[in-house]
């Protein structure tokens, strides 16, 4: 026979109901506080992602330009692989389609399947934009390989950033910023690269309320040197 202690002496480790609900509140308050920071660090996320998405083709864009400007080549009369180099509101000597910025630069990738040099032409210009609606424009790159092709060549365009209200191109001569520069004016004293070239693109409304302009600079290394003799009668 099994005898029973008395109900006094009986072991009692459970959990009364008020330590049930002080924990469950304190579960709670935990989760929510968890709950909290999660959120902010998802939307911190977000807002990071979509920052960095926003300015990667703006950044490839400016690379472009920076890249295609520093291997610029030195422009002579005539000369069909050196060309010509030109800046402002003028009309492409390949296609007659207006540009803001026209130059030959090395920057032409070598392969084996194409009989191209490393030297190209490039254009950058502002289009309608297909996507954007009606008045909006976009930057495009028009890439020129066959330099000495015989009829009308084929330009490339690609599309390099959406959206861009306004482009102005300026050279810089050494002493002054010019709007304008054609080395195949032969009357005017920019037959030589320019020093500098800054390049100002102006987004649109898609970017973003009071978005100002994007300023590159970039200098250039490369001008033709003429060597002069003179003589002196004795």
């Amino acid at each position: 026979m099994i005898a029973l202690l008395p109900t006094a002496r009986r072991n009692r480790s459970g959990f009364t109901m008020i330590e049930l609900i002080l924990s469950i509140g304190a579960a709670a308050l935990i989760l929510i506080v968890a709950n909290q920071v999660l959120f902010t660090s998802l939307r911190l996320r977000n807002t990071v992602s979509d920052a960095i998405e926003s300015a990667a083709p703006l950044e490839l864009a400016l690379d472009s330009i920076r890249l295609d400007l520093q291997g610029a080549v030195t422009p002579k009369t005539n000369g069909l692989i050196s060309g010509s180099f030109r800046a402002g509101n003028l009309s492409s000597t390949v296609n007659s389609q207006p540009v803001s910025l026209e130059f030959n630069t090395t920057t032409g990738s070598l392969r084996a399947t194409e009989p191209w040099g490393s030297v190209q032409r490039v254009s950058y210009s502002l289009k309608n934009s297909v996507e954007d609606g009606a008045g909006a424009m976009d930057l495009y790159r028009g890439v020129c390989r066959n330099l000495l092709a015989t009829s009308v060549a084929e330009v490339e365009d690609q599309l390099l950033l959406r959206d861009v209200a306004r482009m102005d191109v300026e050279s810089f001569d050494g002493t002054q910023w010019l709007q304008q520069w054609d080395t195949t004016d032969t009357s005017g004293m920019t037959t030589n690269l320019p020093v500098a070239v800054r390049i100002r693109l102006q987004r649109g409304i898609s970017w973003g309320a009071n978005m100002g302009p994007v300023e590159l600079l970039v200098p250039l290394s490369s001008q033709s040197r003429t060597n002069s003799t003179s003589t002196v009668g004795g």
